[in-house]
Protein backbone atom coordinates (compact mmCIF):
# COMPACT_ATOMS: atom_id res chain seq x y z
CA UNK A 1 0.00 0.00 0.00
CA UNK A 2 1.47 3.84 -0.82
CA UNK A 3 -0.08 6.31 1.45
CA UNK A 4 -2.02 8.46 -0.94
CA UNK A 5 -1.51 11.74 0.96
CA UNK A 6 1.28 14.73 1.45
CA UNK A 7 4.59 14.08 3.01
CA UNK A 8 4.28 14.48 6.90
CA UNK A 9 6.55 16.95 8.97
CA UNK A 10 7.45 15.09 12.49
CA UNK A 11 7.78 17.63 14.87
CA UNK A 12 8.33 17.61 18.90
CA UNK A 13 7.37 20.27 21.10
CA UNK A 14 8.40 18.71 24.84
CA UNK A 15 7.21 21.04 27.63
CA UNK A 16 4.25 20.79 29.91
CA UNK A 17 4.33 24.58 30.84
CA UNK A 18 1.03 24.77 30.00
CA UNK A 19 -0.15 21.85 32.20
CA UNK A 20 -0.86 21.10 36.04
CA UNK A 21 1.07 18.22 35.94
CA UNK A 22 4.91 17.42 35.08
CA UNK A 23 5.91 14.71 32.50
CA UNK A 24 4.16 15.71 29.09
CA UNK A 25 7.40 16.75 28.18
CA UNK A 26 8.47 13.56 27.31
CA UNK A 27 5.79 12.28 25.32
CA UNK A 28 7.71 13.49 21.86
CA UNK A 29 10.69 11.10 22.94
CA UNK A 30 8.25 8.30 23.98
CA UNK A 31 6.40 8.24 20.76
CA UNK A 32 9.77 8.28 19.09
CA UNK A 33 11.01 4.99 20.90
CA UNK A 34 7.70 3.73 19.76
CA UNK A 35 8.78 3.83 16.28
CA UNK A 36 6.30 6.66 14.96
CA UNK A 37 9.07 7.37 12.31
CA UNK A 38 9.26 3.97 10.91
CA UNK A 39 5.86 3.17 11.21
CA UNK A 40 4.59 5.54 9.05
CA UNK A 41 7.28 5.11 6.63
CA UNK A 42 5.78 1.17 6.96
CA UNK A 43 2.78 2.51 5.44
CA UNK A 44 4.31 4.45 2.57
CA UNK A 45 4.26 7.91 3.86
CA UNK A 46 7.34 10.14 3.02
CA UNK A 47 8.50 11.62 6.45
CA UNK A 48 10.70 14.64 7.03
CA UNK A 49 11.57 14.40 10.82
CA UNK A 50 12.56 18.10 12.38
CA UNK A 51 13.55 17.54 15.66
CA UNK A 52 12.53 18.78 18.41
CA UNK A 53 11.88 22.61 19.60
CA UNK A 54 13.07 24.87 22.20
CA UNK A 55 11.96 26.94 24.23
CA UNK A 56 11.72 28.14 28.00
CA UNK A 57 11.33 25.77 30.87
CA UNK A 58 8.82 25.17 33.38
CA UNK A 59 9.20 27.88 36.49
CA UNK A 60 6.27 26.47 38.45
CA UNK A 61 4.94 29.83 39.42
CA UNK A 62 1.70 30.93 40.93
CA UNK A 63 -0.80 32.67 39.04
CA UNK A 64 -1.12 35.43 37.37
CA UNK A 65 -4.34 37.85 36.36
CA UNK A 66 -5.51 34.42 36.30
CA UNK A 67 -3.00 32.26 33.99
CA UNK A 68 -0.10 30.16 35.06
CA UNK A 69 2.79 30.53 32.97
CA UNK A 70 1.46 33.01 30.21
CA UNK A 71 4.82 34.18 29.14
CA UNK A 72 6.37 30.59 28.69
CA UNK A 73 3.14 28.87 27.06
CA UNK A 74 3.58 32.01 24.37
CA UNK A 75 7.04 31.70 23.71
CA UNK A 76 6.20 27.98 23.10
CA UNK A 77 3.28 28.52 20.93
CA UNK A 78 4.77 31.08 18.98
CA UNK A 79 7.34 28.32 18.01
CA UNK A 80 4.86 26.05 17.29
CA UNK A 81 2.89 28.64 14.93
CA UNK A 82 6.25 29.59 13.04
CA UNK A 83 6.78 25.73 12.12
CA UNK A 84 3.61 24.48 11.36
CA UNK A 85 3.39 27.85 9.47
CA UNK A 86 6.64 26.61 7.76
CA UNK A 87 5.22 23.31 6.47
CA UNK A 88 2.02 23.95 5.54
CA UNK A 89 3.80 26.61 3.02
CA UNK A 90 6.15 23.75 1.94
CA UNK A 91 2.95 21.50 1.37
CA UNK A 92 3.64 19.38 4.04
CA UNK A 93 0.99 18.08 6.34
CA UNK A 94 2.60 18.63 10.25
CA UNK A 95 2.17 16.66 13.21
CA UNK A 96 2.63 18.03 16.22
CA UNK A 97 4.05 15.91 19.21
CA UNK A 98 3.67 17.35 22.28
CA UNK A 99 3.52 18.13 25.00
CA UNK A 100 0.19 19.43 26.65
CA UNK A 101 -2.94 21.12 24.78
CA UNK A 102 -1.71 24.49 25.30
CA UNK A 103 0.49 24.25 22.60
CA UNK A 104 -2.54 23.36 19.86
CA UNK A 105 -2.93 27.19 20.18
CA UNK A 106 -0.21 27.68 18.11
CA UNK A 107 -0.69 25.00 15.52
CA UNK A 108 -4.19 25.64 14.83
CA UNK A 109 -3.68 29.60 14.86
CA UNK A 110 -1.23 28.99 11.98
CA UNK A 111 -3.55 26.39 10.44
CA UNK A 112 -6.44 28.90 10.74
CA UNK A 113 -3.67 31.58 8.82
CA UNK A 114 -3.37 28.50 6.12
CA UNK A 115 -6.79 28.33 5.51
CA UNK A 116 -7.46 32.23 5.46
CA UNK A 117 -4.62 32.57 2.89
CA UNK A 118 -5.96 29.50 0.78
CA UNK A 119 -9.35 30.49 1.07
CA UNK A 120 -10.27 27.50 3.03
CA UNK A 121 -13.11 26.42 5.33
CA UNK A 122 -11.04 25.29 8.25
CA UNK A 123 -13.05 22.51 10.91
CA UNK A 124 -11.16 20.93 14.18
CA UNK A 125 -12.38 17.52 15.51
CA UNK A 126 -10.91 18.11 18.92
CA UNK A 127 -10.51 14.05 20.57
CA UNK A 128 -10.72 15.08 24.24
CA UNK A 129 -12.15 14.15 27.75
CA UNK A 130 -12.19 17.97 28.37
CA UNK A 131 -13.90 21.24 26.73
CA UNK A 132 -10.87 23.25 27.21
CA UNK A 133 -13.28 26.05 27.04
CA UNK A 134 -12.14 27.63 30.73
CA UNK A 135 -11.13 31.05 31.12
CA UNK A 136 -9.49 32.76 34.56
CA UNK A 137 -12.74 33.12 35.68
CA UNK A 138 -14.08 30.10 35.38
CA UNK A 139 -10.48 27.80 35.47
CA UNK A 140 -9.96 26.44 38.89
CA UNK A 141 -5.83 26.27 38.24
CA UNK A 142 -5.05 28.72 35.85
CA UNK A 143 -3.63 26.28 33.56
CA UNK A 144 -3.57 27.03 30.14
CA UNK A 145 -4.09 23.49 28.58
CA UNK A 146 -7.55 23.65 29.86
CA UNK A 147 -8.26 27.35 27.63
CA UNK A 148 -6.72 26.21 24.09
CA UNK A 149 -10.11 25.85 22.49
CA UNK A 150 -11.37 28.85 24.49
CA UNK A 151 -8.13 31.09 23.34
CA UNK A 152 -8.74 30.03 19.45
CA UNK A 153 -11.99 31.88 19.93
CA UNK A 154 -10.94 34.85 20.84
CA UNK A 155 -11.26 34.47 24.51
CA UNK A 156 -8.10 34.84 26.17
CA UNK A 157 -4.91 37.38 27.30
CA UNK A 158 -4.04 39.66 23.47
CA UNK A 159 -0.30 37.78 23.25
CA UNK A 160 -2.12 34.04 22.26
CA UNK A 161 -5.41 35.49 20.30
CA UNK A 162 -3.16 37.18 18.71
CA UNK A 163 -0.90 34.57 17.17
CA UNK A 164 -3.02 34.37 14.36
CA UNK A 165 -3.22 37.14 11.83
CA UNK A 166 -6.63 36.33 11.60
CA UNK A 167 -8.83 37.58 14.13
CA UNK A 168 -10.15 35.61 16.34
CA UNK A 169 -8.41 32.68 14.70
CA UNK A 170 -11.30 30.46 14.76
CA UNK A 171 -14.94 30.87 14.99
CA UNK A 172 -16.47 28.23 17.72
CA UNK A 173 -18.67 26.73 14.84
CA UNK A 174 -15.24 25.15 13.47
CA UNK A 175 -15.04 22.81 16.46
CA UNK A 176 -16.46 19.33 16.47
CA UNK A 177 -15.62 17.60 19.98
CA UNK A 178 -15.71 14.02 20.41
CA UNK A 179 -15.16 12.09 24.17
CA UNK A 180 -15.38 14.82 26.18
CA UNK A 181 -16.81 13.75 30.09
CA UNK A 182 -15.16 16.60 32.10
CA UNK A 183 -16.37 19.92 32.33
CA UNK A 184 -15.82 22.78 35.20
CA UNK A 185 -19.05 24.09 36.44
CA UNK A 186 -19.19 27.53 35.40
CA UNK A 187 -17.09 26.29 31.91
CA UNK A 188 -20.66 24.15 31.18
CA UNK A 189 -22.68 27.23 30.26
CA UNK A 190 -20.11 28.70 28.26
CA UNK A 191 -19.83 25.22 26.08
CA UNK A 192 -23.36 25.07 25.74
CA UNK A 193 -23.79 28.98 24.90
CA UNK A 194 -21.05 28.27 22.22
CA UNK A 195 -21.61 27.48 18.53
CA UNK A 196 -19.62 23.99 19.18
CA UNK A 197 -20.72 20.81 18.18
CA UNK A 198 -19.90 18.40 21.39
CA UNK A 199 -20.33 14.56 21.24
CA UNK A 200 -20.17 13.96 24.82
CA UNK A 201 -19.69 10.16 26.21
CA UNK A 202 -23.19 10.13 26.89
CA UNK A 203 -24.29 10.97 22.76
CA UNK A 204 -21.68 8.35 21.99
CA UNK A 205 -22.93 5.80 24.81
CA UNK A 206 -26.79 6.37 23.26
CA UNK A 207 -25.49 6.65 19.35
CA UNK A 208 -22.52 4.85 18.91
CA UNK A 209 -19.55 6.00 17.98
CA UNK A 210 -20.01 5.02 14.00
CA UNK A 211 -23.12 7.00 13.68
CA UNK A 212 -21.16 10.22 15.75
CA UNK A 213 -17.90 10.19 13.44
CA UNK A 214 -20.36 9.50 10.50
CA UNK A 215 -22.34 12.70 11.20
CA UNK A 216 -19.30 14.82 12.20
CA UNK A 217 -17.29 13.76 8.85
CA UNK A 218 -20.45 14.58 6.56
CA UNK A 219 -20.57 17.98 8.08
CA UNK A 220 -16.56 18.29 7.67
CA UNK A 221 -17.16 16.88 4.33
CA UNK A 222 -20.05 19.98 3.23
CA UNK A 223 -17.79 22.26 4.51
CA UNK A 224 -14.47 20.93 2.38
CA UNK A 225 -11.25 22.71 3.22
CA UNK A 226 -9.08 21.81 5.90
CA UNK A 227 -9.62 19.00 8.98
CA UNK A 228 -7.28 19.86 11.41
CA UNK A 229 -7.26 16.71 14.17
CA UNK A 230 -5.99 17.54 17.55
CA UNK A 231 -5.59 13.96 19.83
CA UNK A 232 -5.71 14.67 23.58
CA UNK A 233 -4.59 11.29 24.70
CA UNK A 234 -6.87 11.61 27.78
CA UNK A 235 -10.17 10.96 25.08
CA UNK A 236 -9.05 7.38 25.79
CA UNK A 237 -10.47 5.47 28.76
CA UNK A 238 -7.61 5.65 30.99
CA UNK A 239 -7.86 1.54 31.70
CA UNK A 240 -6.44 0.76 28.19
CA UNK A 241 -4.40 4.18 28.32
CA UNK A 242 -2.72 4.88 31.45
CA UNK A 243 -0.21 7.45 30.10
CA UNK A 244 -1.48 11.09 30.87
CA UNK A 245 -2.03 13.50 33.46
CA UNK A 246 -5.43 14.25 33.18
CA UNK A 247 -7.06 10.58 33.02
CA UNK A 248 -10.83 10.81 33.18
CA UNK A 249 -12.40 7.36 33.45
CA UNK A 250 -15.18 6.28 31.59
CA UNK A 251 -14.03 7.20 27.54
CA UNK A 252 -13.27 5.29 24.84
CA UNK A 253 -12.11 1.36 24.64
CA UNK A 254 -9.67 0.74 21.87
CA UNK A 255 -11.80 -0.34 19.21
CA UNK A 256 -13.79 2.74 19.51
CA UNK A 257 -10.74 4.85 19.15
CA UNK A 258 -9.68 2.91 15.86
CA UNK A 259 -12.85 3.13 14.26
CA UNK A 260 -12.49 7.02 14.68
CA UNK A 261 -9.18 6.83 13.24
CA UNK A 262 -10.16 4.44 10.50
CA UNK A 263 -13.20 6.72 9.65
CA UNK A 264 -11.29 9.41 9.25
CA UNK A 265 -8.45 7.59 7.35
CA UNK A 266 -11.54 6.80 4.42
CA UNK A 267 -12.69 10.35 4.47
CA UNK A 268 -9.10 11.43 3.29
CA UNK A 269 -9.59 14.81 4.73
CA UNK A 270 -7.02 15.66 7.17
CA UNK A 271 -4.70 18.09 6.36
CA UNK A 272 -3.04 18.11 9.95
CA UNK A 273 -2.39 16.53 13.32
CA UNK A 274 -1.79 17.63 16.84
CA UNK A 275 -1.17 14.75 19.43
CA UNK A 276 -1.21 15.75 23.04
CA UNK A 277 -0.68 15.15 26.50
CA UNK A 278 1.11 11.81 26.74
CA UNK A 279 2.60 11.50 29.65
CA UNK A 280 5.33 8.69 29.94
CA UNK A 281 5.68 9.34 33.57
CA UNK A 282 2.20 7.92 34.67
CA UNK A 283 2.60 5.18 31.84
CA UNK A 284 4.01 1.72 32.01
CA UNK A 285 6.86 0.46 30.05
CA UNK A 286 5.49 2.70 27.21
CA UNK A 287 2.48 1.32 26.58
CA UNK A 288 0.58 4.40 26.22
CA UNK A 289 3.01 5.69 23.59
CA UNK A 290 3.15 1.95 21.66
CA UNK A 291 -0.88 2.25 21.63
CA UNK A 292 -1.36 5.90 20.21
CA UNK A 293 1.21 4.84 17.20
CA UNK A 294 -1.49 1.99 16.46
CA UNK A 295 -4.31 4.60 16.17
CA UNK A 296 -2.20 6.76 14.42
CA UNK A 297 -1.11 4.22 11.89
CA UNK A 298 -4.68 3.57 11.24
CA UNK A 299 -5.30 7.32 10.18
CA UNK A 300 -2.59 6.91 8.00
CA UNK A 301 -4.25 3.74 6.25
CA UNK A 302 -3.25 0.77 8.67
CA UNK A 303 -6.15 -1.98 7.79
CA UNK A 304 -7.47 -4.93 9.11
CA UNK A 305 -7.90 -6.71 5.44
CA UNK A 306 -6.48 -5.22 2.16
CA UNK A 307 -9.06 -2.66 0.84
CA UNK A 308 -8.49 -0.53 -1.79
CA UNK A 309 -6.92 2.90 -1.51
CA UNK A 310 -9.40 5.97 -0.99
CA UNK A 311 -8.85 7.76 -3.77
CA UNK A 312 -6.97 11.19 -3.43
CA UNK A 313 -8.78 13.63 -2.22
CA UNK A 314 -9.19 16.79 -4.71
CA UNK A 315 -10.29 20.50 -3.39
Amino acid sequence: MTYPGKPVALMGAPTDVGAGRRGASLGPEALRVAGIDSMLQRLGVEVKGLGNLDGPRNPSDTPTDGYRHLREVTAWCRKVYDRVDDTLKAGMLPIVMGGDHSLSIGSISAIADHCHRESLPLTVFWFDAHADFNTPKTSPTGYLHGMPVAVLCGIGPASLTGLARTAPPVDSSCFIQVGVRSVDHIEKRAVADSDMTVFDMRTVDERGMRSVMAEALETATRRGGHLHVSFDVDFLDPGIAPGTGTPVPGGPGYREAQLCMEMIYDSQLMGSLDIMELNPADDVRNKMAHLVIELVASLFGEQILARHDPPQRKL
